[in-house]
């Protein structure tokens, strides 16, 4: 007795339904054994055009860019050293992110860009940082920099006239820019989002780079 054939039409069937199978085991497979994306808890902004770095003197006089931090994640903050609340709040808990980092705190390079070098001196901002972490650095852009470097980062500022000509405020984003061991550009981090979630999202750019 002759084994049963399939006609041509049922057997290109079945042989597409297999192929079908096997792709989607193939896929799952390599699905499977991809790494996660790490999940972090600010904006993440891998990829990015903008944030890419800078070339400003530090408090010390020394040019610097994020070349001279490979390895270490980069935190950025502007700022400027007679801000009343936001500026203080967020170096102070820079301090603490790198206190709970523990052993790699050390992995953790803070840099405070002033918005206000016409009052905010090396002299002043070495101070600054000092009431903070002895490990932080301030860069000083100068006028003309000043705005190039605001619009490469899309950062807002307005100088807010005072009683006196030199006890204007500046109004200014609050958000911090995070920058893995490689100098690439990864998150904003906004105000307010807390230290543990700052130390969290620290960990896992320094176990993924």
């Amino acid at each position: 007795m002759k084994p049963a054939t399939l006609p041509p039409s049922r057997r290109l069937a079945l042989q597409t339904i297999a192929g079908t199978g096997m792709l989607a085991i193939t896929a799952g497979l390599l699905t499977a054994c991809a790494p996660d994306k790490p999940q972090f808890k600010s904006i993440d902004l891998t990829g990015a055009d903008y944030a890419q770095g800078f070339a400003l003197a530090d408090h010390n006089g020394q040019v610097r860019t994020l070349k001279d931090f490979a390895g270490k994640v980069v935190v950025v903050f502007f700022g400027y050293t007679q801000c009343p609340d936001v500026c203080p709040t967020s170096m102070a808990e820079l301090a603490q992110v790198k206190q709970l980092l523990g052993p790699e705190g050390d992995k953790l390079q803070a840099i405070f860009i002033t918005m206000d070098p016409e009052r905010d001196t090396p002299e002043l901002l070495k101070a600054y940082m000092a009431n903070f972490d002895p490990t932080f650095l301030a860069l000083r852009p100068t006028m003309a920099q000043l705005p190039e470097v605001a619009r490469d980062f899309k950062v807002y500022y307005k100088k807010v006239d005072g009683k006196t000509p030199g006890s204007y405020t500046l109004d200014h984003s609050a958000g911090s820019y995070v920058f893995d061991g490689k100098g690439r550009i990864r998150l904003y981090n906004r105000y307010g989002g807390g230290v543990e979630a700052l130390a969290s999202d620290i960990r896992l750019l320094l176990k993924n780079t």
